[in-house]
């Protein structure tokens, strides 16, 4: 299952974007938004996240 982006507790800091291998996340208005076509459900993500607006479903 791809990460998923609790989309109100997300702050937009990017750091999700920056430490993800497949490049899977980009920010849309100000919040990240996860391909899951791209998505490699490495996890990577959840642990950068320093508000945890990232889990995997």
């Amino acid at each position: 299952m791809p990460a998923k982006v609790d989309q109100e507790t997300c702050t937009g800091c990017g750091a999700c974007v920056d430490a993800c291998p497949s490049e899977a996340i980009e920010m849309v208005d100000g919040k990240a938004v996860v391909d899951a076509d791209k998505c490699v459900d490495c996890g990577v993500c959840v642990d950068e996240c320093p508000v945890e607006a990232i889990s995997m479903e």
